[in-house]
């Protein structure tokens, strides 16, 4: 059996420490702290998105019924290295209030968007 010389090994290992350099280089730093601001909200609804003062893997969408319609929403969360998921899905008539939460896996980035979805 042949082993590798040792300027091959060097090489090689050269050539993966710069592609992984390139790599970090093209992805901003920000990207993994930095919460995007919230999509759209539906019509008819006011509603305040954010993260639970404790928990960066938890967030919420509190909204108010302002339309002459019920509504439906919940909360979306983008989780970054997580899957991202769904909070409960809450029901206001006109004039009601109400929260939605949702709780990304604790293996991931914690939540990269949060938004309210009809």
């Amino acid at each position: 059996m042949k082993l590798f010389k040792g300027n091959a090994v060097r090489t090689l290992a050269r050539g993966a420490a710069a592609t992984g350099l390139t790599f970090a280089l093209a992805v901003p730093a920000t990207a993994a702290v930095a919460v995007a601001p919230a999509a759209a909200i539906p019509p008819g609804l006011s509603c305040d998105t954010g993260k639970h003062a404790i928990d960066d893997y938890t967030g919420y969408a509190l909204c108010r019924n302002n339309g002459s319609a019920t509504q439906t929403f919940w909360v979306h969360l983008v989780c970054g290295w997580s899957p991202d998921v769904d909070g409960e899905h809450v029901t206001l008539r006109p004039g009601e209030s109400g929260q939605s939460t949702a709780h990304c896996a604790g293996l991931g980035s914690g939540i990269g968007e949060i938004h309210v979805r009809p």
